[in-house]
């Protein structure tokens, strides 16, 4: 591994050698869970990513597994050990610590870890602005639309939201964004004229900026309609690889559950209807002439 890889990448390599390893022997994680005595739960964590795995553990497994070649089981070994680094530290990110482990899903703090690293990100949107380039305001009157939550529900994921836009556009090693959004999210007014606006003319600056790359699905009969919901794909390192599982992962969230996806036909299904699409619509230069038309009918002259 390389001295640069993360605790998010090291605990993804873990997983799926693992993953891979039990399904190549034709073992069920039933299986895993009564040779290793431990419960169905834990070895359906490890494998999600949602728990790191001791180094002791990991060399007893690997022998159940028949991983033998000793390069590839050191590579383990270090990646599982990286991948406990913060917790051996004692260093809790954010979306760890109390009260977002409580109120964020476990999707979504893995996400969110991915999200410290990734190299590059693909939203596909068709209701809402992707939910890392929101406003405070427009984020807020999103939320205030979700009648399920209380206020301090709300508060809590509203505050989420504002770390997860401050720490994407504050690192230094700034990833590739695509955003991929209707038309109708320019003109849904969520929060009012004033917050829409502004949320807009937010995303104007971080394309002047060249931190983001829009393109808008327009109310044109002559491209494709988007109709898998919203998704994201994240990039842990070269998104122009072929493989997709070997760097990336997929978000996925619809109204009544959200999940990680790293099934590689998922995620190839997704990325060539994403690129597909792309590729088709008004390029960057005139998706940006449309924001700045929906600013400009939004406020009065000279607001």
């Amino acid at each position: 591994m390389a001295s640069s890889d993360s605790p998010a990448v090291a605990r993804r390599i873990v997983r799926l050698a693992l993953r891979h390893a039990r399904e190549a022997k034709g073992f069920t994680q039933s299986d895993v869970a009564e040779e290793m005595e431990w419960s169905l739960s834990k070895v359906m964590r490890i494998e999600n990513g949602e728990v790191t795995i001791a180094a002791n553990d990991l060399r007893f497994l690997l022998q159940y597994l028949g991983v033998t070649d000793r390069a590839e089981a050191d590579r383990l070994l270090e990646a599982a050990k990286l991948s406990r680094q913060r917790q051996v530290q004692g260093k809790q990110q954010w979306w760890d610590t109390t009260p977002f482990r409580e109120e964020l899903t476990p999707a979504m703090r893995r996400m969110i870890e991915f999200e410290t690293e990734a190299t590059a990100l693909r939203y596909s949107y068709a209701v809402v602005i992707p939910g890392p380039l929101q406003t405070a305001e427009y984020a807020g009157a999103m939320l205030g639309t979700y009648v399920d939550l209380s206020d301090k529900q709300r508060e809590i994921r509203l505050e989420a939201r504002v770390r997860r836009h401050r720490q994407l556009m504050s690192r230094k090693d700034s990833p590739k964004i695509y955003a991929m959004m209707d038309e109708s999210v320019l003109w849904r007014q969520i929060g009012g004229p004033k917050v829409l606006a502004e949320q807009l003319d937010e995303l104007l600056r971080l394309v002047r900026e060249d931190r983001l790359m829009i393109r808008v699905v327009p109310f044109d009969h002559t491209v494709p309609i988007p109709t898998l919901g919203a998704f994201e794909i994240l990039y842990l390192g070269d998104d122009t690889q072929d493989d997709p599982e070997a760097n990336a992962i997929m978000y996925r969230e619809s109204g009544y559950k959200d999940e990680i996806v790293d099934n590689a036909d998922d995620l190839s299904r997704h990325r060539d209807i994403f690129e597909n699409l792309w590729n088709v619509l008004p390029d960057e230069v005139a998706s940006a002439e449309m924001l700045e038309r929906r600013v400009k009918a939004l406020l009065p002259s000279g607001a």
